[in-house]
């Protein structure tokens, strides 16, 4: 059927609501309704994230529906019917625009289906989610949210029995049942409430989560003032609670910010990493005199953060926040009495927290981009543990990625917020005593290390030629050679790679990854949910001077190799 056709059947089938029909009939730009009705929004490898509106290329009700109905139809397959209205499903969602009705669409479809749902009651952190999963004991679980998105975009998250995102082995099998469900009018929207379990395990997560702390000085906690902004999501209850469980007495919050609000009026985006997202926290600071401002970004697995410094207030980049909290975590930790400790991070995150985990002894693991691959290996660790299967068997300490995304414990299997910035908080507390920020702690580990300069270039190319040309750029990079001189050598990620000893190999990925001579590295990669393509610059050298300089150059070079400057 082309996109014409489709857009007609939808207007007048009278299965879809009055209000699809009425949106869909007010449209008259034929590039706009192309767009809606070129494709069927794709559920990949990252779960489902579109703009919001009708149409097959868009979130509403019935895609939401269509791949609900697969995904239930999968786990029937795999589980069984009993099993599956036994231990059933969790369903999670954050405070965007439409986020609490495509979850209740989801358990309809599900329950209508024989499945049990176990349902959040309120909008809730990502990570919270995931330990819902682990807690209830279910076969998957789901969670409504675009993350860091504009306002315009959902998005729709599964998570395996462990809490742990789909890894791309067990999404292909999710994907073809959901491309199998190819009539929209054979989904059950009508639900069952017998098997629909309202509930919220707010307060089992926080007690897992405190279970992390590092850092006991009550004096200490009480002195340290903290800005905290939620960014109108999910994070404002969770985190707020978790530094008041852990004796942080001095916390702020953005006031204007705590209100849950899926048009995020206060912020262009609301991403902690765009120092933007934090003004209105760092003026607050700038008042108050705090000591440090937190940012969570809607569904509360990211945190960004402002240190207040002798000229206002400085960010700290993802990659230096996740090497501080690897010097922080694994200093007061006794690593003498775990089991062969391990930490795991992606290949496009920084080397320097390898050198402080070496430091340590500890063995790192290094995983693809995406948070879901350091669940992955902490499940195959505990596996391993139960299967005494001595070669894979290690204990995680600490998992991290550059865009912000930090996890200490398994109590989850997806970066967590919420125990980010506890850690983030008692750290901070704990150089003040010794009169340091968390900025002066960074220059004494690029002192020990060497400087290491981290950057990210992100490019939008929306629309169907958008992507097209994306896969241009990644096929003329791979048939041209590296455009970098001193390029020791390519790793192409769409081939096998060797993983760690006993792990196999990584699952193939469309990154493209240069390391230079002297410790460099820039990584090439397409976004798995978004119409971006990504460059990601780790530049080592004996001073900032010589790294933003050295950063510029490269910059320049790759840019003009794809046409983007």
């Amino acid at each position: 059927m082309s996109y014409v056709e489709s857009f007609e059947q939808w207007k007048i089938d009278e299965f879809f609501d009055m209000a699809t029909r009425r949106e869909l009939s007010s449209l008259t730009d034929e590039e706009e309704i192309k767009d809606r009705f070129y494709r069927d929004l794709e559920f990949g490898t990252g779960g489902l994230r579109g703009i919001m509106g009708a149409g097959t290329n868009r979130m509403n009700k019935y895609t939401i529906g269509k791949v609900t109905t697969g995904l239930g139809n999968y786990l029937l397959a795999i589980y069984g019917t009993e099993v599956c209205k036994k231990r059933g499903v969790v369903i999670g969602y954050d405070t965007r625009n439409n986020s609490d009705y495509f979850s209740k669409t989801a358990a309809n479809v599900l329950s209508g289906m024989g499945i049990k749902v176990y349902l959040h009651s309120h909008a809730r952190p990502t990570p919270q989610l995931s330990f819902s999963v682990r807690f209830w004991g279910t076969v998957a679980g789901i969670v409504i949210t675009a993350s860091h998105n504009p306002k315009e975009y959902n998005g729709y998250k599964v998570y395996d029995e462990y809490g742990c995102q789909l890894v791309p082995n067990q999404a292909k099998k999710v994907i073809a049942y959901v491309d199998a469900v190819s009539d929209y009018h054979n989904i059950n929207f009508n639900g069952n409430d017998d098997l629909i379990i309202v509930d919220d395990l707010t307060d089992h997560f926080i007690n897992a989560v405190s279970k992390q702390s590092r850092f006991s000085d009550k004096e200490a906690k009480k002195n340290l003032h903290i800005i905290y902004t939620p960014l109108h999501g999910t994070g404002n209850v969770p985190v707020q609670r978790a530094l008041r469980v852990d004796g942080f007495t001095h916390v702020d919050c953005v006031p204007e910010q705590a209100v849950s609000d899926g048009d995020f009026p206060t912020v262009v985006s609301p991403n902690p990493e765009d120092r933007r997202a934090l003004e209105m926290g760092i003026a607050l600071a700038k008042q108050n005199g705090a000591d440090i401002v937190l940012g969570t970004d809607p569904d509360c697995d990211r945190v960004g953060v402002a240190v207040k410094t002798g000229n206002g207030y400085q960010l700290i980049t993802g990659n230096q926040m996740g090497a501080l909290l690897m010097d922080f975590v694994l200093s007061n930790t006794d690593l003498s009495s775990l089991h062969k400790p391990a930490v795991v991070k992606t290949v496009v995150t920084s080397e320097l927290g390898t050198e402080i985990a070496k430091k340590y002894g500890l063995t790192v693991f290094s995983t693809l981009t995406g948070f879901k691959f350091i669940g992955e290996k902490i499940t195959q660790f505990e596996q391993a543990k139960k299967e005494h299967d001595s070669a894979r068997n290690y204990t995680f300490v600490f998992g991290y990625e550059e865009s912000y995304g930090y996890l200490a414990g398994t109590h989850a299997r997806d970066k967590d917020a919420v125990v980010s910035s506890l850690l983030i908080c008692e750290m901070a507390a704990y150089h003040k005593i010794h009169g340091k920020t968390l900025l002066n702690r960074v220059n004494e580990i690029y002192a020990e290390f060497g400087y290491y300069r981290d950057a990210l270039d992100s490019f939008t190319l929306k629309g169907k030629d958008g992507l097209e040309r994306i896969s241009s750029m990644m096929s003329d990079l791979r048939s041209s050679g590296s455009p970098f001189e001193g390029t020791q050598r390519i790793i192409d990620y769409s081939r096998p790679v060797k993983a760690e000893e006993g792990f196999g190999f990584l699952p193939t990925s469309d990154v493209l990854k240069y390391i230079l001579d002297d410790g460099s590295w820039i990584a090439v990669r397409p976004s798995g949910t978004e119409p971006k393509i990504k460059i990601y610059y780790s530049i080592r050298d004996v001073d900032k001077e010589s790294a933003e300089k050295k950063l510029t150059d490269t910059q320049n070079t790759i840019q003009i190799r794809l046409g983007l400057k």
